[in-house]
C-alpha cells in the first residue's frame, strides 16, 4: 500500500470545510505557536507536499527539508512570513487566500478606529474605577474628517467603502492600484501624512516600506492623528510610535499588529492608555476562519492538479 502525500498545516487545525478538500491526504499539524525549527523539522520528518500557513515562518530550510514541496498556501493574504525568492528559486509556488478575510479585518480596523477616537477603553476603565466623566471628556466625531487609506486591496477598499459610508473623506495610497471607486481620492503620501486625521493600514510588509510609520514621517503628520494597524507590525517604528502618543501629536493608536508576535511581556507599549492593543485577531472570526481555510485548500490543489 502506497503512503499517501502529506500536507503540513502550520497550526494547531483548519476548518472541517477544507478538510473536506484533502481526504486523499494525510496531514500534520504544527501546534498552536510554531517555531521556524519546528516546521523545519516536521518536513524532515514528512516531507508534506504542500504547506498551509496559519503561523510561524517558512524559509528556505524548510523547503529544502521536503523534496516533495509543490505548493506553500497561506491562509490569509499576507505572505510576507514566506521567503518567496526561495520558494521560486526551487520552483515551488507561493498562493494566497485573498480578499478571504477582506470583512473581518475591515471591522476590526472600524472597531479599532471607533475605540481611539471615541475613548472605548479608557472610558469603560475610567468608569470601572467608580469615575463618571461627561462633564469633562470630549470624543472625536468622524463625520467630516479626513482618513487616509494605505493600501487600496480587498481589506483597504472595504474599510474605505464603510469609512465613505460614515461620511468621512477617504483618500488612499497605493502605487499598485489602477481604477479606484469614486469614493476614494488618490493621494501621494505626502498627502496622507498632512491632511489625514486618521491613518489605516491595509499594505503588505515589504523591505521597501518597513517603518512606513517612523519618528520623521509621524511629525509630518496633522497633530493628534488617529493611528490604525491591522496590516503588519513592522510598518511601523514602535517606538517612534509611542513617543508621539506621549507627546500627544499622535491622539491614539489601535494596533493588531505588531514588530514580535507573541507580543513580549512586558512591551513598551503596555502603559499607554491611549494605544488599544488585539493580538492580530481581525482576520480570525468564525467565518473568516472558514473561507481563509476552504480558499488556501483550494489554491493549493490548483497548483498540485496543474
Amino acid at each position: 500500500m502506497s503512503k499517501r502525500p502529506v500536507f503540513l498545516v502550520t497550526g494547531a487545525d483548519l476548518a472541517p470545510q477544507a478538510l473536506a478538500l484533502l481526504t486523499d491526504f494525510d496531514m500534520v499539524y504544527a501546534g498552536k505557536t510554531p517555531t521556524e525549527d519546528d516546521v523545519v523539522r516536521l518536513c524532515q520528518q514528512h516531507d508534506p507536499v504542500g504547506i498551509i500557513v496559519r503561523y510561524s515562518k517558512v524559509g528556505k530550510q524548510a523547503m529544502d527539508a521536503a523534496p516533495s514541496l509543490r505548493v506553500i498556501s497561506k491562509h490569509g493574504s499576507g505572505t510576507d512570513t514566506i521567503d518567496k525568492q526561495a520558494a521560486e528559486e526551487r520552483g515551488i509556488r507561493v498562493v494566497a487566500a485573498v480578499g478571504a478575510n477582506a470583512a473581518a479585518v475591515a471591522e476590526q480596523a472600524l472597531a479599532l478606529m471607533l475605540a481611539c477616537a471615541k475613548s472605548v477603553v479608557q472610558l469603560d476603565q475610567r468608569m470601572r474605577a467608580g469615575h463618571w466623566d461627561k462633564a469633562t471628556h470630549k470624543n472625536v466625531e468622524l463625520e467630516g474628517r479626513t482618513v487616509g487609506v494605505v493600501g487600496l486591496g480587498a481589506i483597504g477598499l472595504r474599510f474605505a467603502k464603510v469609512a465613505n459610508a460614515m461620511g468621512m473623506r477617504v483618500l488612499g495610497f497605493d502605487p499598485y492600484a489602477k481604477e479606484l471607486p469614486a469614493f476614494v481620492q488618490r493621494a501621494d503620501w505626502n498627502a496622507i501624512l498632512s491632511e489625514s486625521d486618521v491613518i489605516s493600514l491595509h499594505c503588505p510588509l515589504t523591505k521597501e516600506n518597513a517603518h512606513l510609520l517612523n519618528a520623521s514621517s509621524l511629525a509630518e503628520c496633522k497633530s493628534g492623528v488617529l493611528i490604525v494597524n491591522t496590516a503588519r507590525g513592522g510598518l511601523i517604528d514602535e517606538q517612534a510610535l509611542l513617543d508621539a502618543v506621549k507627546s500627544g501629536q499622535v491622539g491614539a493608536a489601535g494596533l493588531d499588529s505588531f514588530a514580535i508576535e507573541p507580543m513580549v511581556h512586558p512591551h513598551l507599549f503596555h502603559d499607554e492608555p491611549r494605544i488599544v492593543l488585539s493580538p492580530h485577531i481581525g482576520g480570525i472570526t468564525a467565518d473568516a476562519y472558514i473561507k481563509m481555510g476552504v480558499a488556501s485548500v483550494h489554491n493549493a490543489l490548483q497548483v498540485l492538479k496543474a
